[in-house]
């Protein structure tokens, strides 16, 4: 069984092939931070720096997702689910010009889900970090 630790919505797969097209490849990180910074920020790939112990989630609409290490050791157990809504957040991400935001959903892993992530035990850090 393959368990992804990150998805997103209909919705929001759309509007990142739309940032895509406007940007060109992009990266996702969320943080652990106050304000907008508990929110997935999206960014043209090369704008941010990855850091040692940012954790590879997987990807969302073909682009890198990633987590900050802390963030990871309080939300491990849970599937993230990347949504947008309207309305506009305060931060740098690339949608906010849209008119929309980012938001991140979550759920609890089941029992299956749980026991086949710790047989494949945790995902990778850092900026050379790739999915397997």
């Amino acid at each position: 069984m393959t368990v992804q630790r990150v998805t997103a919505t209909e919705a929001a797969e759309q509007l990142i092939h739309q940032l895509r097209e406007m940007h060109g490849p992009l990266l996702f990180h969320q943080s652990g931070g106050c304000c907008d910074g508990s929110a997935p920020m999206c960014f043209p790939r090369g704008d941010f720096k990855v850091g040692e112990q940012d954790v590879l989630l997987g990807e969302v609409a073909g682009e890198p997702f990633y987590i900050s290490g802390p963030q990871f050791e309080y939300w491990q157990h849970t599937h993230l689910i990347i949504d947008v809504v309207t309305g506009r957040g305060s931060g740098f991400s690339l949608e906010a010009p849209e008119g929309v935001r980012f938001l991140t959903r979550s759920r609890l892993y089941t029992d299956e889900e749980s026991a086949a992530l710790a047989r494949e035990g945790d995902p990778p850090r850092g900026p050379e970090a790739h999915l397997s």
